[in-house]
């Protein structure tokens, strides 16, 4: 029964696609079982930091969304609303920097829409259940979840932990996924790029 629930554990891990990224997470505090709030508790508890980065960047979609396949007028309308966001963008980066404790901070090495990877030079237990921010500011993204510690693995002289999502908004889900994408694209087009000025020499 437990290889059971461990395989389904993995698989709800592999169930989004996940890229391999640095990116800097916050261990807030551990919890069992028994401490678990419920999931409208969590949704409460959410730092409106994460709250309001996760609605600039719904809000940004659904606007731009709708005007982007008009006229060329339409086009200067998009690029300067699209200057009006990066300002915001700007300010809500700084936000939610401040929000990154040092004191919390582990090493993310992978993420996705199902979960993340961190390293840690000390171990946490399999079935523990964690506290987390996750930050990718570079696209001003910052993440508040709860998560299932699944597989401890160790690698030199860390502890490499994947983790699943326990309580997690879809909205974030979908901003984690979308985001995990996009580096996605980034990452391949800049290896084409090197494979074809390597070519050139």
């Amino acid at each position: 029964m437990q290889i059971t629930s461990d395989q389904n554990k993995l698989a709800q891990f592999d169930e989004f696609f996940s890229i391999d990224f640095d990116f800097n997470v916050n261990i807030c505090k551990t919890l069992s079982a028994d401490e678990l709030p419920s999931f409208e508790q969590f949704i409460e508890q959410i730092p409106l930091p994460f709250k309001m980065a996760t609605d600039v960047m719904t809000i940004d979609q659904a606007a731009l969304r709708p005007i982007q396949g008009l006229s060329s007028v339409a086009s200067q309308l998009v690029e300067f609303l699209n200057y009006q966001s990066q300002k915001i963008e700007l300010l809500v980066g700084y936000i939610l920097s401040q929000q990154d404790e040092e004191q919390h901070r582990y090493q993310g090495t992978k993420f996705g829409g199902g979960g993340i990877i961190f390293t840690a030079t000390s171990e946490f237990m399999v079935e523990q259940f964690i506290e987390m921010k996750i930050f990718l500011l570079h696209t001003n993204c910052a993440i508040y979840c709860l998560g299932e510690i699944i597989k401890v693995e160790k690698t030199g002289d860390n502890y490499s932990h994947q983790v699943i999502f326990h309580y997690l908004r879809e909205e974030d889900r979908e901003i984690l996924v979308r985001t995990s994408l996009h580096e996605q694209s980034k990452q391949l087009k800049n290896l084409a790029k090197q494979r074809h000025l390597e070519s050139k020499q």
